[in-house]
């Protein structure tokens, strides 16, 4: 009896010796107090460890002892905790700080969407996804992945990919750099290859669908790409890198820190190089980039932190579509890029593009009370650089006559240039230059009335002045070139290279805004009411045709040299002329007014609805027409209203959205311009084609499940139905002086919007294999993908209905990533490898309609075939 007791008392003690306990809690960031997914806890001590879900809970069962928990996620500084741990045991809540001096302030000027609380559509990338998933692309593609985008690489050289949003272009979609906007002020593009650098510096980017949450006056229809970059680390240290991939693809870099200093300094400096040959025939690039931040914290109350990065580049270009017959006889196949040739037996571009565009953004933080503070950033962008092409007689550069082996014949036409020495050169290379100098501040006070509502307001300043020419750059063997009646101070005007050709003119755009945001935060409700309002001015100045002031002076007082120019120039050219260079200052007035509600059911439920109205001021283009400084009287705003209403769900092992949209489009800005030689007078007239809509709506599901530790599923699927409104009949046209002369008709009702995927299904898989380890498989698919067409252009009435544009065939893209984190010595090391299409699918990403809305007729872009790159990232 006495030995089963004992055998009994041992195997007891034995048990209670092995029986584990289970430490728990939750890992937040400290600024959002959004959870962070997939955040490390490790046990120092046991060698063991686990993840946080995607509510930030961790559970990690563990034997009794004393430990020392640490905590990390990227991007944030690891935080360590001992604990004496005997029985279960909740932690709470963990808080981590980012990583980044003045980060939290940042956020709040770019208006970042917090996850249960901001009423909007809107999906995050943060800085290890971009690590894992973006590879030799174009910054635009990491997006694809987020419902309602539709991003492509157009012609393929580098830098020149774009991006849609439910249906809208650049033009039409809000992007922001830390709270700056970045959109053209004239036209609204994005060019992405200004700021080719910026997926180095990139710390989050979060895709706003539709309204959006930024406070600013910012008018877009399909939504918001907010972009935040590093600001200052806030610990030493630094990493290196260097990736390679297909074509000769090489890029290179570091980052270092100094970490924030006892006197409060910080800076932190990012340099790049990347060079390669383009997966396109001729476009090879070589670019630059670099990122410095200087920060100061002034006193615990105040912060002040400058910014400048940049990146200088240039990149061989296919602008030119061809049909698919014409890629189908080449032998470069989907490659085949008809815009370059051999020169000399070197290649030389037809179209290159070489740019520089620095950019400074200096920061105050100000923290004025408990309840107040003041945010205020003052920005300047100086845009240096161009576009090359064919100046002259043009038809040498693009018929089969002058090709040889499928490209231009430099050579021929450098010979017949020099045969014509003293006639001068008949065909010659141009660039079209696109200078601009912007200045911006923008400042917002916020403060909290009471507990629950919270004001805030703010100015928005701009200046941009566009500085648009063209310059001669190579004559091919010619001495000079006759420009015959493109200047009217004169008339016949020999140039070389480095002179002015073709137009010469300045645009000038003054930008002033205000708004103001209340915010209302109760228990599971939050809520917010914004309006915002501004006013843009145009100006526009032309160098080449009008006279100057002195000129126009002298003519007043010689009647031989005003009968000269009459000569010379016709009545029509010399009496617009003497209007002088300078149009007054055409100002628009536009607003914007939102409102939106969150209300969190459960810890797991959410819904929210938002919308708004907001009149957009027209384009510089829509206010001058013609190329020249006549003013468009009839230039109205464009007209917006949308609603959406969205729905979320969230617990340890899934985290889902999915929304409705309704986007109508009125006052669409189309115009006209057209001209007519009659007995040697030229007759210029103009439509303002007014009451074109558009309707897009749609549904969009977006899901990550995590249904054990180390497996992530990623889901998405848009349901897009996007079409032209209204047909517009009998639309006027007007002489210069708004007589009338003709009317015009635009079918298009019930057409499919072009140039974007309407339907859209992605499933991304990653899994950790060993520690450390991870293997991902990200599957696409695109359908509903109709050819981009001019609505002006469809001016005929079809018997049965207007037509859609040709519809592109649907594709399906498959791309693998690996990732493996180990240690080198004292450093962290990360090894990343990124293909792209391994099936190497081919498929037409893009296409303009032809005249019978067919396949033979359209001109196309094809996609990139399979590719590939690796690379080693090094910290220290």
């Amino acid at each position: 009896m006495k030995k089963n007791l004992l055998l009994v008392f041992i195997l007891i003690f034995g048990l209670g010796a092995n029986a584990q306990v289970t430490v728990s809690g939750k890992i937040k960031d400290s600024s959002t107090k959004e959870p962070l997914i997939g955040a490390t806890i490790y046990v120092e001590e046991a060698s063991e460890g686990t993840f946080t879900l995607l509510n930030g809970e961790f559970e990690l069962p563990i034997e009794p002892g004393d430990y020392t928990l640490r905590f990390s996620y990227i991007g944030y500084i690891t935080k360590s905790q001992e604990i004496s741990l005997q029985s279960d045991t909740d932690l709470g809540t963990i808080y981590l700080e980012p990583d980044a001096v003045g980060l939290v302030e940042v956020k709040v000027v770019a208006d970042v969407a917090i996850d249960r609380e901001t009423p909007v559509a809107v999906s995050t990338i943060d800085q290890r996804e971009i690590q894992e998933k973006l590879g030799n692309q174009e910054f635009p593609e990491v997006m694809r992945s987020t419902p309602s985008t539709y991003a492509t690489k157009q012609g393929g050289g580098f830098g020149d990919s774009r991006i849609n949003v439910r249906g809208f272009d650049a033009r039409n979609t809000a992007t922001l750099i830390n709270g700056v906007p970045v959109n053209d002020m004239e036209n609204g593009w994005v060019y992405w290859s200004n700021w080719a650098g910026l997926a180095d510096v990139t710390r989050s980017m979060q895709i706003q669908r539709g309204l959006g949450a930024s406070k600013l006056a910012l008018p877009s229809l399909g939504g918001t790409i907010n972009i935040l970059t590093k600001t200052t680390d806030a610990e030493k240290g630094g990493n290196v890198y260097v990736n390679t991939g297909n074509d000769n693809h090489l890029k290179f870099g570091t980052t270092l820190s100094t970490g924030l200093s006892e006197n409060g300094w910080a800076s932190t400096i990012s340099l790049s190089k990347t060079t390669g040959d383009g997966y396109v025939d001729g476009t090879e690039f070589e670019s630059y980039s670099y990122y410095l931040n200087i920060s100061k914290r002034l006193n615990d109350n105040q912060h002040l932190s400058l910014s400048i990065f940049g990146a200088p580049q240039w990149h061989g270009q296919r602008r030119t579509m061809h049909s698919i017959e014409t890629y189908k006889n080449s032998k470069s196949g989907i490659k085949y890029n008809s815009d370059w040739g051999y020169r000399g037996g070197d290649k030389f571009y037809l179209s290159k593009n070489f740019y520089h565009k620095p950019q400074a953004i200096l920061n105050h933080f100000w923290t004025i009370n408990e309840n107040s503070n003041l945010m205020t950033a003052v920005y300047a962008s100086i845009g240096r650089g161009g576009g090359t092409g064919a100046y002259g007689n043009t038809d040498k550069f693009y018929s089969d006559e002058y090709m040889r082996d499928e490209q231009v014949d430099f050579d021929r036409i450098v010979d017949e240039n020099i045969a014509a020495a003293n006639s001068g050169a008949e065909s010659i290379m141009r660039a079209s230059m696109n200078n601009h100098e912007w200045y911006g501040i923008l400042s917002n006070y916020k403060t909290n009335i009471t507990n629950e509502l919270v004001i805030s307001a703010g100015i928005d300043g701009r200046y941009y002045k566009g500085e648009h020419y063209r310059e001669v750059t190579d004559l091919l063997g010619g001495q000079f070139f006759v420009d015959d009646g493109v200047d009217v101070n004169k008339p016949t005007k020999v140039v070389t290279e480095g002179d002015k050709i073709a137009y010469y003119n300045d645009g000038l755009v003054s930008w002033g805004g205000s708004y103001i945001t209340g915010e209302y935060i109760s228990g599971n409700l939050s809520a917010f009411l914004s309006t915002s309002a501004s006013i843009k001015g145009y100006k526009r100045i032309d160098y080449f045709n009008y006279f100057s002031d002195d000129l126009i002076n002298r003519i007043n007082n010689d009647a031989a040299l005003e009968q000269q120019y009459l000569d010379d120039l016709g009545e029509s050219d010399f009496n617009r002329a003497m209007e002088g260079r300078e149009t007054d200052w055409q100002s628009f007035f536009g607003y914007v007014l939102k409102g939106g509600a969150n209300y969190n059911f459960t810890e797991t439920m959410n819904a929210f609805l938002n919308a708004g109205y907001f009149e957009r001021q027209p384009d510089f283009d829509a206010i001058f027409l013609n190329y020249i400084n006549n003013i468009n009287d009839e230039a109205e705003n464009e007209k917006v209203f949308n609603i959406e209403l969205g729905y979320g769900f969230q617990n340890r092992y899934v985290k889902a959205q999915a929304n409705i949209y309704h986007t109508l489009w009125k006052d669409k800005t189309f115009t006209r311009s057209y001209s007519e030689e009659v007995d040697g007078v030229t007759t210029f007239y103009n439509a303002n084609i007014l009451g074109v809509e558009a309707l897009h709506q749609g549904i969009e599901l977006e899901a990550r499940i995590r249904p054990i530790e180390k497996l992530n599923i990623d889901v998405m699927a848009t349901l897009g139905n996007w079409r032209w409104n209204n047909n517009v009949e009998n639309v006027a046209l007007f002489d210069e002086d708004q007589n009338f002369l003709d009317s015009i008709n635009v079918y298009i009702q019930d057409v499919h919007v072009g140039d974007a995927a309407q339907t859209k299904f992605f499933i991304g898989v990653s899994y950790e294999i060993i520690p450390d380890l991870k293997v991902g498989f990200d599957i696409y698919h695109f359908d509903n993908v109709f050819a981009s067409f001019d609505p002006v252009d469809r001016d005929t009435k079809i018997e049965g209905g207007n037509p859609d544009s040709w519809k592109l065939p649907d594709y399906q893209l498959i791309d693998a990533s690996v990732t493996y984190d180990f240690d080198i010595s004292d450093m962290n090391a990360m090894f990343y490898a990124k293909f792209n299409n391994i099936m190497d699918t081919e498929y037409i990403s893009e296409a303009e309609d032809g005249n019978d809305h067919s396949w033979e007729s359209a001109r196309v872009y094809y996609g990139w075939g399979r590719n590939w790159s690796i690379g080693l990232k090094m910290f220290f």
